[in-house]
C-alpha cells in the first residue's frame, strides 16, 4: 500500500500540472472503487479549476472552485501517471482528467488514476473536513508530532510498538515499510510494548520516523509491487532498505541475520542483534 512518503511523491508532482488550472474533461470508467464513487462524478469535475493539493496521511486533498475538495486514497495498488498528450484509456484505469495549459507557456496535461485491484476510493466533500480524516494523529513531519506527544499516545499500552505505529490515530502515514525501518533505525524491537516507549526511546524513535520518511520522500517513495511516481520513475528507497523485504539476508550493521516475524496479519522485519 502507498505510504507517507509515495503519495507526498504524488502530490509533489501533480502541484504544477494542476494547481490554479481547469478540469477540461473528466472520464470515469466505473461507478465504484472500494466504495460507490459520487453520483455523476465526471459532470462534477468537469469545468471545475484545481485550487491547493494537499495531503493528510495516506490521502490525497484537491481543492476545487465552489468549495469542495476531492479525497482520493490509493488503496493497495493504486497509482497516479501524468501524460503530456491524451493517453490511452486502460482497463484499470478508473480516472483521467484532461487538465487545460492554463497560460502561454503551460501544456495541456492527462492525470490517470489506475487502480488493478479497486482498493483506492474517491469522493467529494464540503467543509473543513472529512469523516475519515477527523481522528488522525499529528503528521509525522510537521510541528504537533514530538516524542512527548507519542510518549503520551502509547502510555498505558501493551500491544507491541510495531502494531501502534500503523494505529493511524497515534501518527498519521506511517505503514509497514517505514514503521519496520524506523524502528530498526532506532535500535527498537517491533515486538517491544508500546507502552514503554518514553524518555530516550522517544526521541530515538520520533526522530528515526522523520529521517526515514523525509529521505524515503527525496528518494520518491519505494518500489515493490506496484508503486511508481507519476513521470514513470520508480521510487529509488526500496535501495536503501535496512530490514524490510530482508528476511533471511545479513544485517547492513552487524551481519546478523535479518529475521521476520506476523504481528496483527503483518510482516515485520528487525534484527535481532540490533533492535532491542
Amino acid at each position: 500500500m502507498p505510504e507517507l512518503p509515495e503519495v507526498e511523491t504524488v502530490r509533489r508532482a501533480l502541484v504544477p500540472a494542476m494547481e490554479g488550472r481547469r478540469i477540461a474533461a473528466a472520464h470515469i470508467g466505473r461507478p465504484d472503487l472500494r466504495w460507490p464513487l459520487p453520483p455523476d462524478l465526471a459532470a462534477r469535475l468537469t469545468g471545475r479549476v484545481v485550487g491547493v493539493l494537499a495531503r493528510r496521511g495516506k490521502f490525497l486533498l484537491l481543492a476545487l472552485d465552489g468549495d469542495e475538495t476531492m479525497l482520493m486514497h490509493l488503496g493497495m495498488s493504486g497509482s497516479v501517471r501524468i501524460h503530456a498528450t491524451e493517453p490511452e484509456i486502460g482497463k484499470h484505469d478508473h480516472m483521467v482528467l484532461s487538465i487545460d495549459a492554463g497560460g502561454p507557456d503551460a501544456r495541456p496535461a492527462w492525470i490517470v488514476f489506475n487502480d488493478p485491484r479497486r482498493f483506492g476510493w474517491i469522493d467529494l466533500f464540503r467543509g473543513e473536513t472529512h469523516p475519515m480524516l477527523a481522528d488522525m494523529g499529528p503528521e509525522p513531519l510537521g510541528n504537533s508530532f514530538s516524542a512527548t506527544h507519542l510518549a503520551a499516545a502509547l502510555a498505558g499500552r501493551t500491544g507491541p510498538i510495531k502494531t501502534a505505529l500503523l494505529n493511524q490515530q497515534i501518527v498519521a502515514g506511517i505503514g509497514n515499510i517505514y514503521a519496520c525501518e524506523a524502528l530498526f533505525m532506532a535500535g527498537l524491537s517491533p515486538r517491544r510494548k508500546a507502552g514503554t516507549i518514553r524518555g530516550g526511546r522517544a526521541e530515538r524513535l520520533t526522530g528515526a520516523i522523520r529521517e526515514v520518511l523525509s529521505r524515503a520522500i527525496e528518494d520518491g517513495g519505494t518500489s515493490l509491487r506496484d508503486h511508481v511516481q507519476p513521470g514513470g520513475e520508480i521510487g529509488y528507497f526500496v535501495q536503501r532498505l535496512s530490514v524490510y523485504g530482508r528476511e533471511g539476508q545479513a544485517c547492513h550493521s552487524c551481519t546478523t541475520t535479518i529475521r521476520c516475524i506476523t504481528q496483527s496479519g503483518r510482516s515485520s522485519f528487525y534484527c535481532p542483534a540490533c533492535q532491542r
